[in-house]
């Protein structure tokens, strides 16, 4: 924590959509006020110039999934005192840690005139995977406010105020009919974090899991109850495998349900 002046922020992009760093953009009015106390001093979304490290703060987002970003992400945790990583991509892999399941060669040679110009990794990872990280903000995108809360966390020397606890609490809060109880809709709120305001059941969809598995998390157990109202295996594997999908214990989970359905049919 800097003792007085502004704390230097880098904000790093690496395989990813850009909707984490968008998040931060979006928070308008408080960060004008985030400006007094920190230095936006690389953050190529925002603004050209850069200023040179180290910086106080770094905020990773996107997965390590070519060799020169797992190279680039040993030179970021340098450069950074306090390393923190938004949102999916950078906390478990994000949507293209499903390349983890697949054969990566045969996907080049499908969709690349010529497959030997592509330089990629043949996982997609977290950030965590190769570098240490001092904390992790998930999210697909990353919740504005929480980024928020970590930031001012940071500058005032205390622990951020992250919820844990399962989308159903914001269900409730929110005062939304179950939607697995009244329309029998798969979904995965029981085991995932809150951090989305309950999107997704608010609008009578069920949840996607945008946030990871939540502290208490149990999948198998969701996905018996699945299982018994009729939900095949090649469809339970799918909900798992999503934005957090390689994330434990949704990998564990949905790697079990993959083999069963191999083994069984």
């Amino acid at each position: 924590m800097p003792v007085d002046g502004q704390a230097k922020l880098a904000v790093y992009k690496f395989s990813s959509c850009d909707g984490c760093q968008l998040s931060i953009l979006d928070l308008e009015d408080e960060l004008l006020a985030l400006a007094e106390r920190v230095k936006i001093a690389y953050f190529l979304e925002a603004r050209r110039h850069v200023d040179p490290g180290p910086y106080d703060v770094g905020l990773v987002e996107g997965s390590i999934s070519t060799p020169e970003e797992a190279e680039r992400i040993i030179d970021v945790r340098r450069e950074c005192k306090f390393l923190v990583t938004i949102g999916a991509c950078a906390t478990s892999g994000g949507i293209q840690a499903l390349r983890n399941w697949a054969d990566v060669e045969e996907y080049k040679r499908t969709v690349y005139a010529h497959p030997d110009y592509i330089r990629s990794l043949d996982t997609a990872t977290p950030v965590a995977a190769h570098v240490l990280v001092d904390f992790e903000l998930r999210g697909c995108p990353v919740n504005k406010y929480q980024l928020l809360e970590v930031l001012g966390a940071y500058l005032t020397g205390r622990r951020p105020q992250i919820p844990t606890y399962s989308v159903c609490m914001e269900c409730k809060r929110s005062g939304n009919v179950c939607v697995m109880v009244a329309h029998g809709t798969p979904c995965l709120g029981p085991i995932t974090q809150a951090g989305c305001g309950a999107l997704c059941p608010s609008y009578h969809r069920g949840c996607y899991a945008c946030f990871g598995p939540s502290d208490s998390a149990g999948p198998r157990s969701l996905c018996r109850f699945f299982m018994e109202r009729g939900l095949a295996r090649p469809d339970i594997v799918r909900m798992l495998r999503g934005f957090n999908g390689y994330l434990e214990p949704f990998k564990q989970t949905s790697d079990e349900y993959e083999s069963d359905h191999i083994r069984y049919g």
